[in-house]
């Protein structure tokens, strides 16, 4: 997980107002929380509690640049807008939104990103024929991740 993402985490907990977040993706975690302010006791002054979290390094080799230059050749990359979970269907087991080779119209809903517990519905973005699904079903994804090729 990239510095950019946990700022953005960081940005999320203080404008939101909640305590504390706490991400997983695979082995990397991330858990951003803050002190709840009391009341001080009589005669002492207090200071709020800082902002805390836990990010392992990432690995040069981790990032995402060379899978979108391989997939770009290939035609149009959908990249996921947001955090969250990746789903091929709009119910546990149902049918996929899609399949491989099927057409897509921009406005198509290709997959469901479950972030924060609502379930966000992404478009195509693309008209064409769906090449590849670069992602597994139930499988969590960052911003900007490759997410389909369509060409």
């Amino acid at each position: 997980m990239d510095l950019r993402k946990v700022k953005t985490l960081i940005d999320l907990v203080q404008q939101s107002g909640i305590t504390e977040l706490e991400i997983q993706e695979g082995e990397e975690r991330v858990r951003i929380s803050r002190g709840a302010l009391a009341a001080p006791l009589a005669g002492q002054a207090y200071a709020p509690a800082p902002m805390v979290f836990q990010a392992p390094p990432v690995p040069a080799e981790a990032t995402q640049a060379p899978v979108e230059e391989q997939h770009a050749a290939e035609g149009f990359v959908l990249k996921s807008p947001m955090v969250g979970t990746f789903y091929r269907a709009v119910t546990p087991g149902g049918k996929p939104l899609v399949e491989v080779g099927d057409s897509v119209k921009v406005e198509t809903h290709v997959c469901i990103i479950e972030a924060m517990k609502l379930l966000n519905e992404i478009e195509a973005g693309h008209a064409g024929v769906v090449k590849e699904i670069l992602v597994e079903n139930g499988q969590p994804v960052e911003y900007g991740q490759p997410l389909l090729v369509i060409a």
